[in-house]
């Protein structure tokens, strides 16, 4: 018995092999395929110009991915919390000890208490945000949005917004940019440790945008490539190695979609209380 690629994408793909069989699995698209519906087109709009820029404004399926996903948290939390609990239970103190664990073990230290209690909503909402998003790439009826680099990069430029704020907030603009060229360095070094300390502003978040996308891209690669093997191969004795391992490597996902939450938490944490307490 054999199964053709034509089985697994769609005709125009077909004669372009694994390769765009991954492709069309991983990459933003203007259409959402339904079960018992089809496929949906989503609204486009004409790019418009913006400083010089052409935008396009429309609606792809990474961005229903994270419209639904931010309507999951807000719903999550006001259907659990609405109604004060001196004791949570359920939901509410799952959700209530990830928040604790935010605070105590990511915020406080590296910002201290008190910072790190101020910072705490804002990076429950990026752990949350995150982990939803990978979690929902896990889905078939979803797609994998942090695994879209422009996703990933708006993360990690709100976090450099927010670094560059905190930080000229606590040491004041001259004082937080001084503050970037350590302590002790001589005059003459200026003109060298200056714009590399520029550019190491601009890593971070560049570090933290590519280290998501990749791992989360890397992991849905390897499951596709495993069942298009599949279909490569035209026959179905292989697919018990191939489903037996894709399903080894989504449970591996599964581990993934935490622990890439938690380290762009952790990392974000890092970079703004490196800004907030610079070291001398």
């Amino acid at each position: 018995m054999t199964l053709s690629l034509a089985q697994l994408a769609p005709e125009e793909h077909q004669s372009e092999g694994l390769g765009s069989f991954i492709r069309h699995h991983l990459a933003n698209s203007n259409e959402w395929n339904l079960p018992f519906i089809g496929h949906v087109h989503l609204p486009t709009f004409e790019p418009i110009t913006l400083f010089g820029m052409q935008v396009d404004l429309s609606i792809t399926l990474h961005v229903v991915m994270l419209w639904i996903a931010s309507l999951f948290i807000v719903l999550a939390f006001w259907l659990t919390f609405r109604k004060p609990n001196p004791v949570p239970r359920g939901l509410a103190a799952v959700l209530e000890s990830i928040v604790l664990f935010v605070r105590d073990e990511i915020a406080i230290p590296n910002m201290g208490e008190k910072h790190g209690k101020q910072m705490t909503p804002f990076l429950s909402t990026l752990f949350f945000f995150i982990l939803v998003l990978n979690l929902m790439g896990l889905i078939p009826l979803f797609s994998t949005a942090t695994g879209n680099i422009s996703v990933t990069a708006g993360l990690a430029v709100i976090t450099f917004i927010m670094t560059q704020v905190n930080g000229m907030r606590e040491n004041g603009v001259f004082g937080y940019l001084k503050s970037l060229v350590p302590h002790g360095v001589p005059v003459f070094l200026f003109p060298i440790m200056i714009p590399i300390e520029i550019l190491g502003l601009f890593t971070k978040p560049f570090a933290l945008a590519v280290r998501l996308f990749a791992n989360m891209t890397a992991g849905h690669t390897v499951i596709f490539a495993l069942l298009g093997l599949i279909a490569v191969l035209a026959t179905l004795f292989v697919s018990p190695f191939s489903i037996g391992f894709a399903l080894f490597i989504n449970l591996l996902e599964l581990l993934i979609a935490f622990i890439q939450a938690y380290i762009f938490t952790v990392l974000s944490a890092l970079f703004i209380g490196m800004a907030m307490h610079p070291q001398h």
